[in-house]
Protein backbone atom coordinates (compact mmCIF):
# COMPACT_ATOMS: atom_id res chain seq x y z
CA UNK A 1 0.00 0.00 0.00
CA UNK A 2 3.11 2.59 0.88
CA UNK A 3 4.42 1.64 -2.48
CA UNK A 4 1.38 1.98 -3.96
CA UNK A 5 0.93 5.58 -2.89
CA UNK A 6 4.57 6.61 -3.29
CA UNK A 7 4.57 6.03 -7.07
CA UNK A 8 0.50 7.75 -7.01
CA UNK A 9 2.11 10.98 -5.61
CA UNK A 10 5.19 10.48 -7.97
CA UNK A 11 3.04 10.43 -10.76
CA UNK A 12 0.73 13.29 -9.51
CA UNK A 13 3.87 15.55 -9.12
CA UNK A 14 5.53 14.23 -12.76
CA UNK A 15 2.12 14.84 -14.30
CA UNK A 16 1.61 18.30 -12.69
CA UNK A 17 5.76 19.43 -14.14
CA UNK A 18 5.11 17.87 -17.88
CA UNK A 19 1.78 19.53 -18.12
CA UNK A 20 3.34 23.14 -17.58
CA UNK A 21 5.03 22.56 -20.72
CA UNK A 22 3.18 19.64 -22.98
CA UNK A 23 -0.61 19.78 -24.02
CA UNK A 24 -2.90 17.89 -22.16
CA UNK A 25 -3.42 15.21 -24.85
CA UNK A 26 -0.07 14.51 -24.88
CA UNK A 27 0.06 13.16 -21.71
CA UNK A 28 -1.56 9.49 -20.66
CA UNK A 29 -1.56 8.47 -16.97
CA UNK A 30 -4.88 6.61 -16.23
CA UNK A 31 -4.31 3.12 -16.60
CA UNK A 32 -6.78 2.68 -19.56
CA UNK A 33 -4.89 4.92 -21.78
CA UNK A 34 -1.48 3.75 -20.83
CA UNK A 35 -2.48 -0.08 -20.77
CA UNK A 36 -1.82 -0.38 -25.01
CA UNK A 37 2.16 0.68 -24.23
CA UNK A 38 2.83 -2.18 -21.61
CA UNK A 39 4.44 -4.19 -23.69
CA UNK A 40 6.20 -4.26 -27.46
CA UNK A 41 6.32 -7.16 -29.81
CA UNK A 42 7.51 -9.45 -27.12
CA UNK A 43 3.94 -9.52 -25.29
CA UNK A 44 5.01 -12.18 -22.79
CA UNK A 45 6.70 -9.23 -20.84
CA UNK A 46 4.59 -6.66 -19.74
CA UNK A 47 4.45 -3.76 -17.36
CA UNK A 48 2.77 -0.52 -16.89
CA UNK A 49 4.13 2.84 -16.94
CA UNK A 50 3.66 5.64 -14.35
CA UNK A 51 2.67 7.61 -17.27
CA UNK A 52 3.25 7.85 -21.39
CA UNK A 53 3.89 11.45 -23.09
CA UNK A 54 3.12 11.69 -26.99
CA UNK A 55 5.46 14.83 -27.71
CA UNK A 56 4.62 16.84 -31.36
CA UNK A 57 8.09 18.26 -31.47
CA UNK A 58 11.96 18.52 -30.28
CA UNK A 59 11.34 21.08 -28.42
CA UNK A 60 8.60 19.27 -26.50
CA UNK A 61 10.84 16.10 -26.66
CA UNK A 62 13.72 18.19 -24.35
CA UNK A 63 11.15 19.38 -21.67
CA UNK A 64 10.02 15.71 -21.29
CA UNK A 65 14.01 14.61 -20.94
CA UNK A 66 14.65 18.01 -18.74
CA UNK A 67 11.92 16.96 -16.46
CA UNK A 68 12.77 13.10 -15.92
CA UNK A 69 16.17 14.41 -15.38
CA UNK A 70 15.17 16.84 -12.46
CA UNK A 71 13.12 14.41 -10.76
CA UNK A 72 15.15 11.21 -11.44
CA UNK A 73 12.92 9.70 -13.51
CA UNK A 74 13.59 6.68 -16.15
CA UNK A 75 12.67 7.14 -19.64
CA UNK A 76 11.71 4.54 -22.03
CA UNK A 77 11.74 5.47 -25.62
CA UNK A 78 9.16 3.94 -27.56
CA UNK A 79 8.81 3.93 -31.78
CA UNK A 80 5.96 2.20 -33.05
CA UNK A 81 6.29 -1.16 -30.29
CA UNK A 82 6.78 -3.37 -32.96
CA UNK A 83 9.97 -5.07 -31.36
CA UNK A 84 10.54 -8.33 -30.36
CA UNK A 85 12.65 -8.19 -27.22
CA UNK A 86 11.24 -6.31 -25.18
CA UNK A 87 13.20 -3.31 -25.69
CA UNK A 88 10.62 -0.99 -25.28
CA UNK A 89 8.77 -2.85 -22.11
CA UNK A 90 7.97 0.41 -19.85
CA UNK A 91 9.44 0.84 -16.06
CA UNK A 92 7.00 0.85 -13.34
CA UNK A 93 8.04 3.84 -11.91
CA UNK A 94 9.26 5.48 -15.33
CA UNK A 95 7.56 7.33 -18.18
CA UNK A 96 7.21 5.75 -22.04
CA UNK A 97 8.41 8.68 -24.71
CA UNK A 98 6.57 7.65 -28.03
CA UNK A 99 7.89 8.97 -31.06
CA UNK A 100 4.50 8.42 -32.98
CA UNK A 101 3.69 11.70 -33.35
CA UNK A 102 7.15 12.74 -34.60
CA UNK A 103 6.34 11.70 -38.42
CA UNK A 104 6.64 13.69 -40.86
CA UNK A 105 9.00 13.81 -43.74
CA UNK A 106 11.35 16.88 -43.78
CA UNK A 107 13.40 16.83 -46.85
CA UNK A 108 13.68 14.77 -49.58
CA UNK A 109 16.53 15.24 -51.88
CA UNK A 110 16.39 12.86 -55.12
CA UNK A 111 19.48 14.63 -56.33
CA UNK A 112 21.66 13.51 -53.42
CA UNK A 113 19.45 10.35 -52.76
CA UNK A 114 18.64 11.39 -49.80
CA UNK A 115 15.47 11.95 -47.27
CA UNK A 116 15.57 13.81 -43.68
CA UNK A 117 12.55 12.15 -41.72
CA UNK A 118 11.38 12.41 -38.31
CA UNK A 119 11.62 9.13 -36.20
CA UNK A 120 7.96 8.33 -36.39
CA UNK A 121 8.10 8.17 -39.78
CA UNK A 122 6.91 4.21 -40.76
CA UNK A 123 9.88 2.25 -42.81
CA UNK A 124 7.16 1.38 -45.86
CA UNK A 125 6.20 5.21 -45.99
CA UNK A 126 9.87 6.59 -46.76
CA UNK A 127 9.96 4.36 -50.38
CA UNK A 128 6.61 5.32 -50.94
CA UNK A 129 6.79 9.50 -50.57
CA UNK A 130 10.46 8.91 -52.70
CA UNK A 131 8.85 6.44 -55.35
CA UNK A 132 8.02 8.88 -57.92
CA UNK A 133 11.97 9.80 -57.80
CA UNK A 134 12.44 6.28 -59.16
CA UNK A 135 14.36 5.88 -55.34
CA UNK A 136 13.51 3.70 -52.64
CA UNK A 137 14.93 3.17 -49.02
CA UNK A 138 16.50 -0.43 -48.58
CA UNK A 139 16.18 -2.17 -44.99
CA UNK A 140 12.76 -3.97 -45.06
CA UNK A 141 11.45 -5.75 -42.13
CA UNK A 142 9.12 -7.92 -41.84
CA UNK A 143 7.27 -5.28 -40.16
CA UNK A 144 7.95 -2.80 -42.37
CA UNK A 145 4.36 -1.69 -42.99
CA UNK A 146 3.67 -0.62 -39.50
CA UNK A 147 7.77 -0.24 -37.09
CA UNK A 148 9.14 3.68 -37.40
CA UNK A 149 12.50 4.41 -38.53
CA UNK A 150 13.29 5.67 -34.91
CA UNK A 151 12.65 2.11 -33.97
CA UNK A 152 15.03 0.71 -36.79
CA UNK A 153 17.92 3.00 -35.81
CA UNK A 154 17.10 1.56 -32.38
CA UNK A 155 17.50 -2.00 -33.09
CA UNK A 156 19.66 -1.73 -36.18
CA UNK A 157 16.89 -3.55 -38.21
CA UNK A 158 17.28 -5.53 -41.38
CA UNK A 159 15.10 -7.60 -43.15
CA UNK A 160 14.99 -10.11 -46.81
CA UNK A 161 17.42 -7.86 -48.57
CA UNK A 162 20.04 -6.90 -45.73
CA UNK A 163 22.50 -9.22 -48.02
CA UNK A 164 22.98 -6.78 -50.49
CA UNK A 165 21.76 -3.56 -49.24
CA UNK A 166 22.81 -3.83 -45.63
CA UNK A 167 21.34 -3.29 -42.27
CA UNK A 168 20.39 0.44 -40.85
CA UNK A 169 23.52 1.81 -40.17
CA UNK A 170 24.80 0.75 -44.04
CA UNK A 171 21.36 3.31 -44.79
CA UNK A 172 21.79 5.80 -42.06
CA UNK A 173 23.85 9.19 -43.06
CA UNK A 174 22.75 11.03 -40.24
CA UNK A 175 21.00 11.07 -36.86
CA UNK A 176 20.02 13.87 -34.98
CA UNK A 177 19.26 13.12 -31.14
CA UNK A 178 18.39 14.56 -27.38
CA UNK A 179 20.71 13.02 -25.09
CA UNK A 180 19.46 12.96 -21.33
CA UNK A 181 21.45 16.27 -20.09
CA UNK A 182 19.17 17.86 -22.80
CA UNK A 183 21.74 18.73 -25.28
CA UNK A 184 20.52 18.35 -28.92
CA UNK A 185 23.81 16.02 -30.89
CA UNK A 186 24.00 15.50 -34.15
CA UNK A 187 25.89 12.22 -35.74
CA UNK A 188 27.15 11.35 -39.09
CA UNK A 189 26.46 13.93 -41.89
CA UNK A 190 25.46 14.11 -45.53
CA UNK A 191 29.35 13.12 -46.74
CA UNK A 192 30.59 9.09 -46.83
CA UNK A 193 32.43 10.26 -43.94
CA UNK A 194 32.61 12.38 -41.05
CA UNK A 195 35.15 14.06 -38.82
CA UNK A 196 35.81 12.65 -35.68
CA UNK A 197 34.67 9.46 -33.86
CA UNK A 198 32.39 7.28 -35.77
CA UNK A 199 29.74 7.60 -32.97
CA UNK A 200 26.73 7.22 -35.55
CA UNK A 201 27.64 3.79 -35.65
CA UNK A 202 27.66 3.45 -31.84
CA UNK A 203 24.55 5.40 -31.48
CA UNK A 204 22.81 2.84 -33.95
CA UNK A 205 21.61 -0.59 -32.61
CA UNK A 206 21.55 1.36 -28.77
CA UNK A 207 18.23 0.04 -28.36
CA UNK A 208 17.49 3.71 -26.65
CA UNK A 209 20.10 3.66 -23.80
CA UNK A 210 22.03 6.61 -25.35
CA UNK A 211 20.05 8.93 -26.61
CA UNK A 212 16.06 10.10 -28.27
CA UNK A 213 16.08 10.17 -31.91
CA UNK A 214 14.61 13.04 -33.39
CA UNK A 215 15.94 13.22 -36.81
CA UNK A 216 17.30 10.80 -39.04
CA UNK A 217 19.18 11.29 -42.49
CA UNK A 218 18.54 7.93 -44.83
CA UNK A 219 20.02 6.88 -47.74
CA UNK A 220 18.07 6.04 -51.00
CA UNK A 221 19.00 4.48 -53.70
CA UNK A 222 17.68 3.67 -57.49
CA UNK A 223 14.59 0.87 -57.59
CA UNK A 224 16.23 -2.18 -60.04
CA UNK A 225 15.04 -2.13 -63.69
CA UNK A 226 13.94 -5.33 -62.55
CA UNK A 227 13.72 -8.55 -60.34
CA UNK A 228 12.90 -11.76 -59.99
CA UNK A 229 13.28 -14.93 -57.33
CA UNK A 230 13.77 -18.79 -57.53
CA UNK A 231 12.01 -20.94 -55.25
CA UNK A 232 14.21 -24.09 -54.33
CA UNK A 233 12.85 -27.24 -53.08
CA UNK A 234 15.01 -29.29 -51.20
CA UNK A 235 14.16 -32.97 -49.15
CA UNK A 236 16.50 -32.41 -46.66
CA UNK A 237 17.07 -29.03 -44.48
CA UNK A 238 20.87 -29.84 -44.32
CA UNK A 239 21.40 -29.70 -48.38
CA UNK A 240 18.94 -26.75 -48.24
CA UNK A 241 21.21 -24.91 -45.43
CA UNK A 242 24.83 -26.11 -47.55
CA UNK A 243 23.38 -24.64 -50.59
CA UNK A 244 23.13 -21.18 -49.06
CA UNK A 245 26.89 -21.40 -48.22
CA UNK A 246 27.56 -22.91 -51.69
CA UNK A 247 25.43 -19.75 -53.41
CA UNK A 248 27.87 -17.46 -51.80
CA UNK A 249 30.98 -19.67 -52.40
CA UNK A 250 30.47 -19.38 -55.82
CA UNK A 251 30.67 -15.34 -55.92
CA UNK A 252 27.10 -14.34 -56.02
CA UNK A 253 25.66 -11.78 -53.70
CA UNK A 254 21.80 -12.02 -54.03
CA UNK A 255 19.26 -9.10 -53.45
CA UNK A 256 17.63 -12.00 -50.45
CA UNK A 257 18.28 -15.16 -49.74
CA UNK A 258 15.83 -16.98 -46.90
CA UNK A 259 15.07 -20.08 -46.01
CA UNK A 260 12.15 -21.93 -44.10
CA UNK A 261 12.07 -25.29 -43.10
CA UNK A 262 8.70 -27.18 -44.08
CA UNK A 263 6.63 -26.58 -40.66
CA UNK A 264 6.88 -23.09 -41.84
CA UNK A 265 6.09 -23.39 -45.38
CA UNK A 266 3.13 -25.78 -44.34
CA UNK A 267 1.85 -22.86 -41.08
CA UNK A 268 2.54 -20.03 -44.12
CA UNK A 269 1.04 -21.32 -47.51
CA UNK A 270 -3.04 -22.03 -46.34
CA UNK A 271 -2.33 -18.10 -44.83
CA UNK A 272 -1.22 -16.19 -47.75
CA UNK A 273 -1.03 -18.96 -50.85
CA UNK A 274 2.03 -18.24 -51.69
CA UNK A 275 2.69 -20.95 -53.66
CA UNK A 276 5.28 -22.58 -52.03
CA UNK A 277 5.95 -26.55 -51.50
CA UNK A 278 4.77 -27.79 -48.62
CA UNK A 279 6.54 -31.27 -49.61
CA UNK A 280 9.81 -29.88 -49.34
CA UNK A 281 11.73 -30.46 -46.19
CA UNK A 282 13.33 -26.87 -46.70
CA UNK A 283 12.77 -24.10 -49.40
CA UNK A 284 15.14 -21.24 -50.48
CA UNK A 285 14.14 -17.85 -51.20
CA UNK A 286 16.78 -16.69 -53.78
CA UNK A 287 16.32 -13.13 -55.32
CA UNK A 288 18.48 -11.59 -58.37
CA UNK A 289 17.87 -7.72 -58.95
CA UNK A 290 19.44 -5.39 -61.72
CA UNK A 291 19.30 -4.73 -65.27
CA UNK A 292 16.85 -7.20 -67.14
CA UNK A 293 20.39 -8.74 -68.68
CA UNK A 294 22.21 -9.17 -64.85
CA UNK A 295 19.13 -10.66 -63.62
CA UNK A 296 18.87 -13.50 -66.34
CA UNK A 297 22.20 -14.05 -65.68
CA UNK A 298 22.55 -14.27 -62.36
CA UNK A 299 19.29 -16.73 -62.25
CA UNK A 300 20.46 -19.07 -64.51
CA UNK A 301 24.25 -19.04 -62.75
CA UNK A 302 22.14 -19.75 -59.07
CA UNK A 303 19.63 -21.79 -60.22
CA UNK A 304 22.87 -24.05 -61.72
CA UNK A 305 23.97 -23.95 -58.05
CA UNK A 306 21.15 -24.75 -56.05
CA UNK A 307 20.42 -28.04 -58.59
CA UNK A 308 24.34 -29.10 -57.68
CA UNK A 309 23.85 -28.79 -54.20
CA UNK A 310 20.92 -31.26 -54.38
CA UNK A 311 17.32 -28.94 -54.99
CA UNK A 312 14.77 -31.62 -56.06
CA UNK A 313 12.63 -28.38 -57.69
CA UNK A 314 12.98 -24.55 -58.99
CA UNK A 315 10.25 -21.99 -59.40
CA UNK A 316 11.20 -18.80 -60.85
CA UNK A 317 9.09 -15.68 -60.77
CA UNK A 318 8.03 -14.54 -64.10
CA UNK A 319 5.96 -11.82 -63.41
CA UNK A 320 6.13 -8.88 -60.21
CA UNK A 321 2.78 -10.13 -58.88
CA UNK A 322 4.47 -13.81 -59.00
CA UNK A 323 7.81 -12.31 -57.20
CA UNK A 324 5.50 -10.48 -54.34
CA UNK A 325 3.60 -13.94 -54.07
CA UNK A 326 6.50 -15.81 -53.09
CA UNK A 327 7.82 -13.05 -50.40
CA UNK A 328 4.30 -12.98 -48.97
CA UNK A 329 5.01 -15.82 -47.07
CA UNK A 330 8.08 -15.24 -45.94
CA UNK A 331 7.04 -11.98 -44.62
CA UNK A 332 4.02 -13.65 -42.92
CA UNK A 333 5.57 -16.45 -41.54
CA UNK A 334 5.34 -14.59 -37.76
CA UNK A 335 1.39 -13.81 -37.99
CA UNK A 336 1.08 -17.31 -39.73
CA UNK A 337 2.71 -19.19 -36.59
CA UNK A 338 -0.64 -18.52 -35.25
CA UNK A 339 -3.18 -20.73 -37.63
CA UNK A 340 -1.05 -23.60 -35.97
CA UNK A 341 -0.46 -22.78 -32.15
CA UNK A 342 -1.91 -20.75 -29.48
CA UNK A 343 1.85 -19.05 -28.86
CA UNK A 344 5.18 -18.43 -30.09
CA UNK A 345 8.37 -17.40 -29.00
CA UNK A 346 10.62 -15.33 -31.85
CA UNK A 347 13.98 -16.15 -31.54
CA UNK A 348 16.87 -14.19 -33.34
CA UNK A 349 20.64 -14.93 -33.53
CA UNK A 350 23.08 -14.89 -36.26
CA UNK A 351 25.88 -17.54 -37.07
CA UNK A 352 28.82 -18.05 -39.99
CA UNK A 353 26.54 -19.60 -42.39
CA UNK A 354 29.40 -22.59 -43.23
CA UNK A 355 27.28 -23.36 -39.54
CA UNK A 356 23.72 -23.26 -40.69
CA UNK A 357 23.26 -26.91 -41.06
CA UNK A 358 24.78 -27.80 -37.72
CA UNK A 359 22.85 -25.30 -35.85
CA UNK A 360 19.60 -27.02 -37.94
CA UNK A 361 20.34 -30.47 -36.20
CA UNK A 362 20.91 -28.99 -32.97
CA UNK A 363 17.79 -26.87 -33.09
CA UNK A 364 15.99 -30.57 -34.45
CA UNK A 365 17.49 -32.25 -31.18
CA UNK A 366 16.18 -29.40 -28.94
CA UNK A 367 12.67 -29.75 -29.64
CA UNK A 368 12.75 -33.77 -28.61
CA UNK A 369 14.60 -32.58 -24.99
CA UNK A 370 11.77 -29.55 -24.65
CA UNK A 371 8.94 -31.69 -26.08
CA UNK A 372 7.95 -28.24 -28.26
CA UNK A 373 7.79 -28.05 -32.24
CA UNK A 374 9.90 -25.14 -33.91
CA UNK A 375 9.49 -23.40 -37.05
CA UNK A 376 12.93 -21.86 -38.61
CA UNK A 377 12.95 -18.93 -41.05
CA UNK A 378 16.23 -17.44 -41.49
CA UNK A 379 18.01 -15.00 -43.12
CA UNK A 380 19.81 -17.50 -44.59
CA UNK A 381 22.32 -15.15 -46.67
CA UNK A 382 23.99 -13.64 -43.77
CA UNK A 383 23.23 -16.31 -41.23
CA UNK A 384 20.87 -14.36 -39.06
CA UNK A 385 18.78 -17.23 -37.88
CA UNK A 386 14.32 -16.96 -36.71
CA UNK A 387 13.28 -19.64 -34.95
CA UNK A 388 9.66 -19.51 -33.85
CA UNK A 389 9.28 -22.01 -31.01
CA UNK A 390 5.29 -23.02 -30.67
CA UNK A 391 3.83 -23.46 -27.28
CA UNK A 392 0.55 -23.08 -25.21
CA UNK A 393 1.23 -20.28 -22.72
CA UNK A 394 -1.82 -21.92 -21.10
CA UNK A 395 -0.15 -25.00 -20.07
CA UNK A 396 1.72 -25.14 -16.76
CA UNK A 397 5.50 -25.13 -17.17
CA UNK A 398 5.20 -24.42 -21.65
CA UNK A 399 6.34 -20.93 -21.58
CA UNK A 400 9.86 -21.32 -19.37
CA UNK A 401 10.27 -24.76 -21.23
CA UNK A 402 10.09 -22.72 -24.52
CA UNK A 403 12.19 -19.92 -22.48
CA UNK A 404 14.96 -22.41 -21.95
CA UNK A 405 14.58 -23.56 -25.50
CA UNK A 406 15.55 -20.08 -26.23
CA UNK A 407 18.29 -19.51 -24.47
CA UNK A 408 20.06 -22.87 -25.62
CA UNK A 409 19.66 -21.92 -29.02
CA UNK A 410 21.16 -18.62 -28.89
CA UNK A 411 24.03 -20.87 -26.60
CA UNK A 412 24.71 -22.89 -29.38
CA UNK A 413 25.15 -19.48 -32.08
CA UNK A 414 27.57 -18.73 -29.53
CA UNK A 415 29.43 -21.66 -29.77
CA UNK A 416 29.70 -21.67 -33.30
CA UNK A 417 30.98 -18.58 -33.62
CA UNK A 418 28.30 -16.60 -33.82
CA UNK A 419 25.68 -13.97 -31.81
CA UNK A 420 23.13 -13.63 -29.41
CA UNK A 421 21.64 -11.08 -31.93
CA UNK A 422 20.77 -10.35 -35.54
CA UNK A 423 18.27 -7.01 -36.02
CA UNK A 424 15.52 -7.97 -33.10
CA UNK A 425 17.94 -6.46 -30.13
CA UNK A 426 18.67 -7.40 -26.33
CA UNK A 427 16.20 -5.80 -24.85
CA UNK A 428 15.27 -8.38 -21.85
CA UNK A 429 14.64 -11.24 -23.50
CA UNK A 430 18.51 -11.64 -24.46
CA UNK A 431 20.06 -10.05 -21.32
CA UNK A 432 21.06 -13.02 -19.74
CA UNK A 433 22.80 -14.63 -23.02
CA UNK A 434 24.59 -11.49 -23.31
CA UNK A 435 26.70 -13.08 -20.32
CA UNK A 436 26.87 -16.36 -21.96
CA UNK A 437 28.78 -14.08 -24.98
CA UNK A 438 30.81 -11.75 -23.80
CA UNK A 439 33.86 -11.06 -21.26
CA UNK A 440 33.42 -8.95 -17.87
CA UNK A 441 35.69 -6.93 -19.23
CA UNK A 442 33.43 -6.03 -22.59
CA UNK A 443 30.71 -5.56 -20.85
CA UNK A 444 32.35 -2.94 -18.18
CA UNK A 445 33.33 -1.48 -21.48
CA UNK A 446 29.53 -1.54 -22.56
CA UNK A 447 28.91 0.04 -19.17
CA UNK A 448 31.15 2.41 -19.44
CA UNK A 449 29.88 3.73 -22.88
CA UNK A 450 26.63 4.05 -21.29
CA UNK A 451 27.44 6.10 -18.82
CA UNK A 452 29.38 8.60 -20.79
CA UNK A 453 26.01 8.86 -22.28
CA UNK A 454 23.47 9.12 -19.47
CA UNK A 455 25.80 8.92 -16.31
CA UNK A 456 22.51 8.70 -13.89
CA UNK A 457 21.20 5.82 -16.20
CA UNK A 458 17.57 6.70 -16.65
CA UNK A 459 17.47 6.23 -20.64
CA UNK A 460 15.98 2.81 -20.92
CA UNK A 461 17.58 1.26 -17.69
CA UNK A 462 17.97 -2.40 -17.41
CA UNK A 463 17.74 -3.12 -21.04
CA UNK A 464 20.94 -4.43 -23.06
CA UNK A 465 23.71 -4.48 -20.66
CA UNK A 466 22.82 -6.93 -17.71
CA UNK A 467 24.83 -6.01 -14.25
CA UNK A 468 28.42 -8.22 -13.95
CA UNK A 469 26.27 -9.35 -10.57
CA UNK A 470 23.84 -10.57 -12.72
CA UNK A 471 26.24 -12.16 -15.01
CA UNK A 472 27.48 -14.32 -11.71
CA UNK A 473 24.37 -15.21 -11.16
CA UNK A 474 23.41 -16.11 -14.64
CA UNK A 475 27.08 -18.31 -14.51
CA UNK A 476 26.00 -20.11 -11.69
CA UNK A 477 22.44 -21.39 -12.88
CA UNK A 478 24.52 -22.65 -16.46
CA UNK A 479 27.19 -23.90 -14.99
CA UNK A 480 29.79 -25.15 -18.12
CA UNK A 481 32.15 -28.09 -17.74
CA UNK A 482 32.30 -27.24 -13.52
CA UNK A 483 33.48 -23.85 -13.77
CA UNK A 484 31.90 -20.62 -13.94
CA UNK A 485 31.60 -18.18 -16.78
CA UNK A 486 32.83 -15.12 -14.14
CA UNK A 487 34.66 -16.54 -11.60
CA UNK A 488 36.54 -13.34 -10.04
CA UNK A 489 32.97 -12.14 -9.89
CA UNK A 490 31.40 -12.18 -5.76
CA UNK A 491 29.44 -14.98 -5.34
CA UNK A 492 26.38 -14.29 -3.23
Amino acid sequence: MEASLAISSRQQDLVRALRQQLPAHCILYDEEDTRPYECDGLAAYRQLPMVVTLPENESQVISIINICREKQVAIVPRGAGTGLSGGAMPIADGLVLSTAKLNKIIKIDAYARTAVVQPGVRNLAISEAVSAHGLYYAPDPSSQIACTIGGNVAENSGGVHCLKYGLTVHNVMAVRAITMEGEVIELGGGALDAPGLDLLAVFIGSEGMLGVVTEVTVKLIPKPQTARVIMASFDDVVKGGNAVASVIAAGIIPAGLEMMDKTSSRMVEPFVQAGYDTDAEAILLCESDGTIEEVEEEIARMSAVLEQAGATALAVSNSEAERLRFWSGRKNAFPAAGRISPDYYCMDGTIPRKHMAQVLIGITAMEEKYGLRCANVFHAGDGNLHPLILFDANKEGEFHRAEEFGAEILELCVKVGGTITGEHGVGIEKINSMCVQFSSEEITAFLDLKRAFDPDALLNPDKAIPTLHRCAEYGRMHVKRGSLKFPDLPRF
